[in-house]
């Protein structure tokens, strides 16, 4: 991971921020005058709360409906305040793909404006970098000590992987993992990124290491953009140094796009991940009995081997036993009664710590010693979490264990916090400093107060505007009223009666339509009934888990103009397909989580001991704004129009239903049931557009 950079210099922030993003989001101001962009009351809002968050070093939760333009409201005062102030401006988007849009369509928005009008052509040339992990870079540094180990670290067939990367290194400009085609053997990659410790300053220049490189550019850099991920990655690391003021570079300032993810982001890096996978691939990079080859290979005496070998055996045991006896019926088991296992992994482990030291204090300083001193403390990282997680140190946490793999013979052990806030509320929230949280989803019922305390931001200034885009013109909602439970006594008829729906609205809008499910199982059924017809009517179909990933299926959909998108979960968020090769979204059932895993359990049962009600204060919000997200990929632009289909008849049956209804995006919908929906359907007003629709309007 990026390394917190030596902050420059910084002085007081300008006095006159908000006054110049003003003078830029105004109506007939710099942004419409000079970039001919139309003017938008609600990004002038946002820009201007932005600022004076900015300005005054304090937290801002701001809900921006779609359509807003909430990148220019929050990158424009950014680069600004980050210019004036001496102060980098810290982006993080939910996605590396969302990071790469910011810096190649949005940021040269910001420059174009800069440079053409004379009061802000200072800011013309400002620096923006991405960040990705650490583990992404190549450090020629541990690549030269691989090729000169070659023999002990890498069996033959995986030395002419070395060799065609060390090929690679000759001509990439970037260093990067993901430039490499194909992507190097994954194994061979551990032994040659800047994760080591032999990555550093000392062994390593900027001018010939990629990841130094990136940390000089960091340093000079004024808008330094970072994903979720990275972000609360490297917070859940310790960050800065203690008392040191900043988030992740020194008297930096935040701004956190998406951000109806950052509870869930962070619980996951918050907590500990310790997989047999992981472990076992660990202890064979010291030495892999079969291969006859690993790091320390040129170093230890036999009975040293003998004690990486005897804790490889260790752990075999220690994680087959978990499978045998946990999780032989279910993929995931929550861990809560004390001594649920013994630790039979954890003596062997210290062995192969005792071992590295051993060996450590045999080997000179320098770039093998700190290579070796890495996977020491790698390997002691593995003894501490398993010890602690036998244990179950972590009093505020969930622990359990689950199973994956292709074969399910991964297990894991993990934990998580069971409430994110207090940790979030100390790492973002803790000192006077500007941290902007921003999404289109972020309220329940026009109220932000419920997630303000999901990320610990309770008390802290919060504003929210509506969409531009005028919903009542350009769309109709439609909502099913005959559609059976999906209870098990209805699930048969259920799930029929999903498929005639699906085939019957597609088949009515001439455009695409992405259908969204709650569970694969759906997906799968109805894939497999309707596949066939899709494609003998002339339409490209798309399913998750047909070997597509989502960015793919996405462009799937947008190149296609009348294709169809069965997807489910991550397709909720995040997918952005304009125009009519998206004119119709379908949501089967409404997006409730089943509070089965175990951080849904174990938040359950806090918010019963506290006198609550689970469903009502953490299922039904997290299904609202999920609804919210998945109804708002149909209008991604102004002249969008379309269809929002709700197949769920629970909506109009059950009391919560009315709050979904009001999270709809215009008041009026449209009832229908298998009797009437072929009128129904028809009845659609002229001003929605012909491309639609196949069957003509009634005369």
């Amino acid at each position: 991971m990026i390394s917190p950079n030596e902050g420059a210099e910084s002085r007081s922030p300008s006095p006159y921020l908000p006054d110049i993003v003003a003078h830029v989001f105004n109506e007939k101001g710099w942004l419409q005058s000079s970039l001919s962009l139309e003017h938008r009351p609600e990004q002038s809002s946002m820009a201007k709360a932005v600022s004076l968050s900015m300005q005054e070093d304090q937290p801002l939760v701001f809900e921006a409906g779609t359509g807003v333009g909430k990148s220019l409201a929050y990158l424009i005062p950014g680069v600004i305040h980050s210019i004036d102030s001496k102060r980098p401006c810290i982006v993080s988007s939910n996605t590396i793909a969302l990071q790469e849009q910011i810096e190649r369509n949005d940021l040269p928005i910001c420059r174009t404006l800069f440079r053409k009008v004379p009061e802000l052509e200072k800011y013309a040339e400002f620096r923006s970098v991405i960040l990705v992990g650490k583990g992404n870079y190549l450090c020629p540094t541990r690549l030269a000590n691989a090729i000169a180990n070659k023999t002990e670290l890498f069996p033959n067939d995986e030395i002419d992987e070395l060799k065609r990367i060390a090929d690679w290194s000759q001509n990439t400009k970037s260093g990067l993992r993901q430039d490499m085609n194909p992507i190097p053997n994954y194994d061979v990659w551990e032994m040659v990124n800047a994760e080591g410790s032999a990555c550093n300053r000392k062994n390593c220049n900027s001018n010939t290491c990629y990841y130094q490189k990136a940390r000089a550019e960091m340093r000079k850099a004024q808008v330094v953009i970072v994903n979720h991920s990275l972000l609360f990655a490297l917070l859940s690391a310790g960050g800065l140094a203690p008392n040191a003021k900043g988030i992740l570079l020194p008297e930096d300032f935040l701004i956190i796009d998406e951000a109806h993810t950052t509870a869930e982001v962070a619980t996951e890096h918050f907590g500990a991940r310790i997989s047999s996978y992981g472990l076992d691939r660990q202890l064979k990079s010291l030495f892999n009995p079969k291969r006859k080859s690993g790091v320390v290979r040129k170093w230890a005496h036999p009975r040293q081997l003998q004690a990486i070998v005897d804790a490889q055996e260790a752990s075999q045991e220690f994680f087959g036993y978990i499978a045998a006896t946990r999780l032989s019926q279910r993929a995931i088991a929550r861990i809560s009664e004390p001594d649920w296992c013994e630790p039979t992994i954890v003596s062997p482990l210290k062995a192969v710590v005792q071992v590295m030291d051993g060996i450590l204090s045999k080997i000179e300083d320098g770039a093998m010693h700190d290579e070796l001193k890495d996977q020491r403390n790698r390997v002691h990282s593995y003894y501490a979490g398993i010890r602690r997680f036998i244990d179950l140190a972590e009093e505020d946490h969930v622990h359990w264990i689950e199973r994956s793999g292709r074969r399910n013979q991964i297990v894991t052990l993990r934990t998580a916090p069971i409430e994110i806030a207090p940790y979030l509320r100390e790492e973002l929230f803790g000192e006077d400093r500007s941290v902007v949280l921003t999404s289109a989803t972020l309220s329940i019922a026009q109220d932000l107060v419920p997630f303000q305390l999901k990320v610990g931001a309770e008390g802290k200034t919060s504003h929210r505007v509506e969409s531009p885009f005028d919903y009542e013109a350009n769309t109709r909602i439609y909502v099913a009223s005959d559609i059976p439970a999906p209870t098990p006594e209805e699930a048969k008829l259920a799930i029929e009666t999903l498929i005639d729906y699906i085939k019957f609205c597609v088949d009515r809008v001439a455009g695409g339509t992405l259908v969204l499910f709650t569970n694969y199982s759906d997906l799968r059924k109805a894939g497999d009934v309707l596949e066939s017809h899709f494609l003998d009517s002339g339409r490209a179909f798309f399913a998750q888990g047909q070997g597509l990933n989502r960015s793919e299926l996405s462009a799937g959909l947008r190149n296609s103009g009348n294709g169809v998108l069965f997807g489910t979960d991550s397709f909720w968020t995040g997918v952005d397909v304009p125009g009519p090769a998206l004119s119709q979204v379908i949501l089967t059932r409404l997006p409730f989580d089943v509070p089965t895993h175990p951080i849904a359990e174990a938040k359950s049962e806090r918010i019963k001991e506290q006198g609550g009600n689970p469903f009502a204060e953490m299922t039904l919000p997290e299904a609202l704004i999920k609804f919210r997200q998945g109804i708002g990929r149909l209008i991604r632009k102004k002249d969008d129009q379309g269809i929002i289909t709700i197949l769920d008849s629970r909506v109009l049956q059950k009391s919560y239903g009315r709050q979904f209804l009001q999270s709809l995006p215009k008041s009026k919908f449209i009832r229908m049931n298998q009797s009437d929906r072929e009128d129904r359907f028809r009845d659609i007003d002229e001003s929605i557009s012909p491309t639609l629709r196949r069957i003509p309007p009634r005369p």
